[in-house]
């Protein structure tokens, strides 16, 4: 880890989320403790925090890591943040926003999304106080929204964030979608979207040395080669694709187990083609937490994720961390910042299953190019970390200030 830079000033950033996020709220930690970037999140709601029913996977979750700790968290409304729950445009408005940020002596203000009201009053505030406020999000141009509903809503989105003292892109394709909204390139920075790296690295290493038990508490079989894919089963994440292209690999007497990790709408449809059509060697552990996944990534040799519209895919970051090959649709916004093809994976043509079964062929008959792939892998990802997306948020801010004359 690095540490702080003792000649570098301190920032305060407020950053505007819905609730607490699994993968922000390490991010908030290591950015309070390592960046030198005094990080308060507002947030909407707290129901992430005493578990909820999730529509994509079907069920209540309630993660099992520390949502709140090392940075300061404030609920807008108090009690009215237990209530809130996300719906259509209103049903998260917030106007205590406008206080905490007019009030809050925020160097900026990074807001996460504009599809709620609450969204659009932060923005106000920050115009109304003059304080800098950036957008971020992970939509992609790939991410397919037609109809007349989304021709009505471009000018919006592009007043938007032109109103923005920049943007915060998560990677390349995020980048270009804000180009395409009408960004200037100076206003785009890049703040990478990471994962807790060193948790899954160091977490995965350890679970390599329990990989025979794990796959035994699985059902798994204990020599085969093993696809992984963990997920919310729902359309979008196009689970059957790959349970089709696994299945023509069987076909073929090709040596491999296939793990499907979630749950979700399509858990029952999946389970009912496996029994109808015999697949052999297909797992379903269900649904599993964030402290038991690196684990699971260490009992497996290649994680795939499938998707159509897909913005970002950061269990592609956490499969990565380790040391497995990926295989991602094009339809996955990671695909062109994380997959260099050949060298630490594949990629092909979202829906194509048979472009998906050639790619998984020639990994899985290779075992030392699975490990070469693995190691190449875990070296890119050391690159797309907490670190690079801190530098990328001071950077941001201080272009800004520069540009604003603030010393």
């Amino acid at each position: 880890m690095p540490k702080n830079k003792i000649d570098q000033p301190t920032y305060h950033v407020a950053f505007v989320n819905t609730h607490p996020i699994q993968y922000f709220a390490p991010l908030y930690a290591y950015m309070t403790k390592y960046c030198r970037l005094e990080t308060t999140a507002l947030y909407l709601s707290d129901f992430s925090l005493h578990g909820g029913d999730d529509p994509g996977f079907g069920r209540a979750i309630t993660w099992d890591i520390d949502l709140l700790a090392g940075y300061e968290a404030r609920f807008m409304g108090g009690e009215k943040a237990s209530r809130r729950r996300i719906g259509g445009f209103f049903s998260m408005v917030a106007p205590q926003l406008w206080r905490e940020i007019r009030r809050g002596a925020f160097d900026a203000v990074v807001i996460h999304g504009h599809n709620f009201a609450a969204h659009h009053i932060a923005w106000a505030a920050c115009l109304s106080s003059g304080t800098p406020a950036f957008a971020r999000g992970d939509t992609n141009p790939c991410i397919g929204r037609p109809g007349w509903k989304a021709a009505l809503r471009q000018p919006l989105i592009r007043l938007h964030y032109g109103g923005m003292a920049g943007v915060m892109a998560v990677g390349t394709a995020n980048a270009a979608y804000y180009r395409c909204m009408g960004v200037p390139e100076d206003r785009i920075f890049l703040t990478p979207y990471a994962v807790d790296n060193d948790r899954f690295i160091a977490a995965a290493e350890v679970g390599r040395t329990h990989r025979s038990e794990t796959r035994a508490a699985l059902g798994m079989d204990p020599d085969l080669p093993a696809v992984l894919f963990a997920a919310k089963f729902t359309r979008r994440k196009r689970p059957d694709d790959l349970l089709a292209a696994f299945a023509q690999l069987q076909a073929e007497g090709i040596a491999g187990q296939l793990v499907l990790v979630g749950t979700g709408e399509m858990e029952a449809a999946l389970k009912e083609r496996v029994a109808a059509e015999n697949i052999p060697n297909v797992v379903f552990p269900g649904f599993v937490n964030q402290t038991d996944l690196p684990g699971i990534y260490a009992a497996s040799d290649i994680f795939v994720l499938p998707s159509v519209d897909e913005p970002w895919g950061l269990a592609v970051n956490e499969a990565m961390c380790a040391r497995l090959p990926v295989v991602v649709s094009r339809g996955v916004g990671c695909a062109e910042d994380l997959v260099a093809e050949g060298v630490n994976g594949a990629t092909f043509p979202d829906g194509d299953i048979a472009a998906l079964a050639s790619a998984l062929r020639t990994i899985l008959t290779d075992a030392e190019l699975r490990a070469a792939q693995g190691e190449a892998g875990l070296f890119r990802i050391r690159q797309w970390d907490f670190e690079q997306c801190g530098a990328g948020i001071r950077n941001a801010i201080e272009t800004v200030r520069a540009r604003r004359g603030i010393a």
